[in-house]
């Protein structure tokens, strides 16, 4: 009798087994928290893509500012094109068109228009000045770069230096300033040399 007992109670166990499973209520809660949790992150992630993109044009634009001064120390004088500089930067990717404005008593400017609502426009300024140090004065290079506080916040194809005053017109909207160091304006970062 105890092997019979012993093998009904097995039998229980097992069918008891089988029907388990998840019930209504529990499948809701996972579903409901994993659908929080994509609401969270989801912002986060798609910012990110955005930010990828806005390094693209960061980097170019550092690198046509450089590419400038490097130009202007071969040639005394900063380049009208983006091919003379020859750094392989095309003048439209996906994301962005480069552009190049050079104005012979403020440098050159190295402009990088979002063509995307969700991307910030950068704006990189070239510019040689006279440094003394010591008694003995030298030319020297500068560059800066400039970002659009807000995505969409207008186009860099119309840069402004404030510290001369100019406008270098490119095309595209109304110029939005992109000042020198220490000129205060709205809707521009300077991120510095």
């Amino acid at each position: 009798m105890k092997t019979e007992l012993k093998v009904k109670f097995l039998q229980h166990l097992n069918k008891k087994k089988r029907e388990e499973g998840f019930t209504l209520i529990e499948l809701l809660v996972v579903v409901i928290i994993i659908g929080i949790l994509a609401a969270v992150a989801l912002p986060s992630l798609l910012s990110q893509a955005n930010k990828a993109k806005q390094v693209e044009a960061r980097n170019n634009t550092g690198t046509l500012n450089r590419a400038q001064q490097a130009f202007h120390l071969e040639n005394s004088a900063f380049s009208s094109s983006i091919g003379a500089l020859g750094v392989g930067i095309p003048t439209e990717t996906v994301n962005y068109q480069y552009t190049i404005a050079t104005d012979p008593d403020n440098g050159a400017y190295a402009i990088a228009a979002a063509i995307k609502d969700k991307l910030k426009a950068y704006v990189g300024h070239a510019y040689a000045t006279n440094v003394t140090s010591g008694g003995v004065t030298e030319a020297v290079t500068r560059a800066n770069l400039y970002e659009t506080e807000q995505p969409g916040n207008g186009s860099a194809k119309d840069a402004y230096d404030g510290g001369a005053g100019t406008t270098v017109k490119t095309g595209g909207t109304e110029p939005t300033a992109a000042a020198s160091t220490g000129v205060t304006n709205t809707g521009w970062k300077d991120l510095g040399e």
